[in-house]
Order: C-alpha cells, then sequence, then structure tokens
C-alpha cells in the first residue's frame, strides 16, 4: 500500500470489513509499528524520527475521530472536560486572528501554557465552529445528554482542538441516522475547504466517499486494487472489486445477479487476491499477482 495526501485533500480507502483499512490508520497515526516502509510527514520519516513511540508533537499535528462517539467520550467528564484537557496537554489557546489567517500559517501559542480562561474561551470557539450553538449551554452537559450527531460533533470539535494537519476519520457517520449523516459529511467538507485540513476518511460506504473524497482507494486484503479522482471510481469502477462494491450499493435488498456472483468468499495464497470472488478470472490469475497499471 502507498498512497499521498495533500493539505487541503480528502482521500477515502474504501473496502470491506477486514481489508485493512483501520489497521492503515493506526499505523498513520502511530498506534500500531510498520513491519515495514515509512510514513512520511513533510517529508520526513516519522519512524526514523521517533521509532519507539510518537512524541506530542506528531499528536498534535495528526489526529482521529472515531466511528462511535458515544464510546470515544468518556460519559463521566462534560463536555468541557473533553475539550479543556487536549487544550492544556499540547498549550493551545484562543488566538483571535486565526480566523483570518491562512491555516498554513498555524498561529498558535507553542511557548507557554494556556491559561483557564484561553481554554475556555477556545473551547466555546470549537464548538460553534462544529455548530453546536449556544455553545456555552453544552459546556457543561455529558456526553449521554446529547444526540448522536452532537456526541460526533463534539468528538471533531476536540480533534480540532490541537489544530491537526490530517484527520483520520474512521466510519464517522456509519453510527448516526441517515438522516444528520449529510451534516457532519458537510462539516467535514468545510473543515477541509476553509482550514486546508488533510482529510483520510475511511469507509465502507462508497456512496459517503464520494460525497467528500477528491480520491477514493479501493483496498482489498490490505492491497489497493484501485485508485483514482472519487467521481471516475464511482462512475466506472474498472477492478471487479470495486464494481462489486458498487454493485452491492445499488442490489441493497436484492440478491441480483452481482451479489450471487460475488457472494462466495475463500482465501488464496498466491496469484491474484481476489481471483476466487471473481467472475472474469482466467487461469492465469491463480498463479500471478497482477501489478498496478494506468487506467486508459
Amino acid at each position: 500500500v502507498s498512497f499521498r495526501i495533500r493539505r487541503g485533500e480528502a482521500v477515502a480507502l474504501v473496502g470491506e470489513s477486514g481489508s485493512g483499512k483501520s489497521t492503515l490508520a493506526r499505523m498513520v497515526l502511530r498506534i500500531e509499528q510498520p513491519d515495514a516502509g515509512q510514513v512520511l510527514l513533510d517529508g520526513v520519516d516519522v519512524l526514523a524520527r521517533e521509532p519507539r513511540r510518537a512524541s506530542l508533537r506528531y499528536r498534535g499535528r495528526v489526529q482521529m475521530v472515531f466511528q462511535d462517539p458515544f464510546s470515544s467520550l468518556n460519559p463521566v467528564h462534560t463536555i468541557e472536560h473533553h475539550l479543556v484537557r487536549p487544550l492544556l496537554r499540547h498549550g493551545r489557546a484562543l488566538n483571535p486572528a486565526r480566523d483570518v489567517q491562512h491555516h498554513l500559517a498555524r498561529p498558535l501559542l507553542r511557548h507557554r501554557r494556556a491559561t483557564a480562561g484561553e481554554v475556555r474561551a477556545r473551547a466555546v470557539e470549537l464548538l460553534r465552529t462544529v455548530g453546536l450553538e449556544p455553545a456555552e449551554d453544552f459546556l457543561h452537559r455529558h456526553p449521554y445528554e446529547l444526540s448522536g450527531g452532537q456526541r460526533q460533533r463534539v468528538a471533531i470539535a476536540r480533534a480540532l482542538a490541537v489544530e491537526p494537519d490530517l484527520l483520520i476519520a474512521d466510519e464517522p457517520t456509519s453510527m448516526l441516522d441517515v438522516s444528520i449523516r449529510t451534516g457532519v459529511l458537510n462539516l467535514l467538507a468545510q473543515l477541509k475547504r476553509e482550514r486546508g485540513l488533510a482529510i483520510l476518511l475511511i469507509t465502507h460506504d462508497l456512496a459517503s466517499a464520494r460525497y467528500l473524497a477528491d480520491r477514493i482507494l479501493v483496498l482489498f486484503r490490505g492491497r489497493v486494487v484501485e485508485e483514482g479522482p472519487s467521481a471516475d471510481v464511482v462512475r466506472e469502477p474498472l477492478h471487479p472489486y470495486a464494481r462489486a462494491l458498487l454493485a452491492s450499493i445499488a442490489d441493497v435488498g436484492r440478491a441480483g445477479p452481482a451479489a450471487k456472483r460475488h457472494a462466495a468468499a475463500t482465501g488464496t495464497s498466491r496469484g491474484c487476491p481476489f481471483v476466487s470472488r471473481c467472475h472474469e478470472a482466467l487461469e492465469v490469475c491463480r498463479s500471478v499477482e497482477p501489478g498496478p497499471r494506468a487506467a486508459g
């Protein structure tokens, strides 16, 4: 697997459960250590610089929004606690000039601890950023007093507290009602556009990937089998697995021909990893793994 994310760009990792999406995210977050390879941030290999564990500086640049906003927020603590804690930990505080300066300038207070008044004002600003108004009313609430969509917005606000360069969103809408999923995706798109935030979206849903992401990477058993602009991948997927993912959306609730063709799943140790589920497979597919090639 090899891919790049630029500032202000959203890249979606799409695949079924077990394809390796969350494992990749955990390696980028430095929760898991890769067996080989590099993780480059602004051209610097962070695995070589910080071989054992991620530094506080790296944690401040790469943040995550987890799938379940209820389990990722401590129900014992208030919303204010969840937002203030990372601010104090990373020394961030309210900066009125932030909104009129480009995000890449990163006008942060790095050299002193933020005061209690500064971090509370910053917490209010974060809640307003994610659309929770009146923000002051949310500070003293607990996670269980909020709806699923509100909890996920708090989780996004917590991740934004340290003004990261990269936000990893692991199925951020899968636990939410359909009626509020679009609102969360719109919020992420706004942050990407206005703050130059890079987003790695992990999802099994091609529709969500098409809505938010600029590029889609289709992952199957730990390998990228197709990559391209979101519109192209969704409109005309080239790999049989990508076409099967798209067919599963179109044929939901119906066991149509496409669903039947890709129903069986058996392992293979050689050749193409998708050979046992592919209706277009040839004999050579069982012995030779195909390499990447440019479409067209």
